[in-house]
C-alpha cells in the first residue's frame, strides 16, 4: 500500500508505538503516522482517543506523567527521537503548543511572546524581525502587546501561544486542540492563520483536534484514532467524503444528522474495525 508520504520529505516518523502510564494502562496501541514536510496533519478523534499522548509521545513530555513510548519508535529526519531530552526537541526545530492556551498570566503578551526566543542567538535584530513578523499574523496581539496576558481573551491567549511558539522559529508545530472553547469564528480566525503560516512561512503542523469539520477543512491528510488505535487514515478531502466519517464525526448521513447518543449502534456500524 503506498503511503501518503511516499513522494515526500517525511520529517515525523512515527512507527507502531505503544505508551504506557504507571506501567499498567495503555493508552497507544500500535499507532503509526507519518508527517511530510510542508504538511498540515490532523490527528482526529474525540476525547480521551490518545491524540495528546501521541503530540507528547513526539515531544517527550511523557515522563513528567509516568508515561513512556514501550515498543515502536518515533523518529525525526530519519533520527530516532523518543527518550531525548524535550529540549533537544526545541533545539531540532519541533515544538508542541499545549492544551488549554498556557500563558504567563503575569506577563505582558509581548513578554509571553519574547520568552519563546528565549534560547535563540541570533541576535536582537532577527527576533525583533520575527515578533514583527507574529504581529503581522496576529493584529490582534500587537494590539494588546501591553496587556498582562491572563486578562486578555481566551482567544487572544490561543494566539499568543501559538505566537510564542513561532518565535523559537520551529519548523514543526505540534498544536494540541486549537479550537477547545473558543467561539466559531475564531476557530476559523485561528486555522486560517495555521494554513498561511503553512503556505507562506513553511511551517509543519501536527495538530491534535476534536472539531474534525474545521480540521479537515485545513488539514492535508488526516488520521482518525479511537481508544489508542489508527482506524482510518487518508487525504482530508477523501475523509470529509467518506460515510462513516461524515455520520460519526461530522454528524450527518444520507439520510440527515445522526444522534451521536446510540452508542451501541455507532460501535456496531464501524465497519473499519471490523
Amino acid at each position: 500500500m503506498e503511503r501518503h508520504t511516499d513522494k515526500l520529505e517525511v520529517l515525523l516518523d512515527i512507527n507502531n508505538i505503544e505508551v504506557i502510564y504507571n506501567h499498567v494502562i495503555l493508552v497507544l496501541k500500535g499507532v503509526s503516522l507519518a508527517v511530510p514536510k510542508g504538511g498540515i496533519v490532523a490527528l482526529l478523534g474525540g476525547n480521551g482517543a490518545g491524540k495528546t499522548t501521541t503530540l507528547k509521545a513526539v515531544s517527550n513530555l511523557l515522563h513528567s506523567e509516568r508515561g513512556e513510548v514501550t515498543k515502536g519508535f518515533i523518529s525525526y529526519r530519519n533520527s530516532k527521537v523518543q527518550g531525548a531530552d524535550p529540549s533537544d526537541m526545541v533545539k531540532r526545530g519541533v515544538i508542541q503548543v499545549m492544551e488549554g492556551r498556557h500563558c504567563f498570566e503575569h506577563l505582558t503578551v509581548e513578554e509571553n511572546l519574547l520568552t519563546g526566543a528565549y534560547t535563540r542567538t541570533d541576535g536582537n535584530t532577527k527576533i525583533q524581525a520575527d515578533l514583527d513578523m507574529v504581529y503581522s499574523y496576529f493584529p490582534r496581539l500587537k494590539e494588546r502587546r501591553k496587556s498582562q496576558a491572563g486578562y486578555t481573551s481566551g482567544g487572544e491567549q490561543q494566539m499568543c501561544a501559538i505566537g510564542r511558539a513561532l518565535m523559537s522559529q520551529p519548523e514543526t508545530v505540534l498544536l494540541d486542540e486549537p479550537s477547545m472553547g473558543l467561539a466559531p469564528q475564531l476557530v476559523e480566525e485561528i486555522f486560517q492563520i495555521v494554513r498561511n503560516l503553512n503556505e507562506k512561512e513553511g511551517v509543519t503542523f501536527l495538530l491534535a483536534e476534536q472539531n474534525t469539520n474545521v480540521a479537515l477543512r485545513y488539514a492535508h491528510y488526516g488520521y482518525i484514532l479511537e481508544s489508542g488505535r489508527v482506524v482510518m487514515d487518508g487525504p482530508a478531502a477523501e475523509l470529509r467524503e467518506n460515510p462513516d466519517v461524515k455520520e460519526f464525526y461530522l454528524g450527518m448521513s444520507d439520510e440527515g444528522r445522526k444522534s451521536f447518543r446510540n452508542v451501541r449502534s455507532y460501535r456496531r456500524r464501524k465497519r473499519w474495525l471490523s
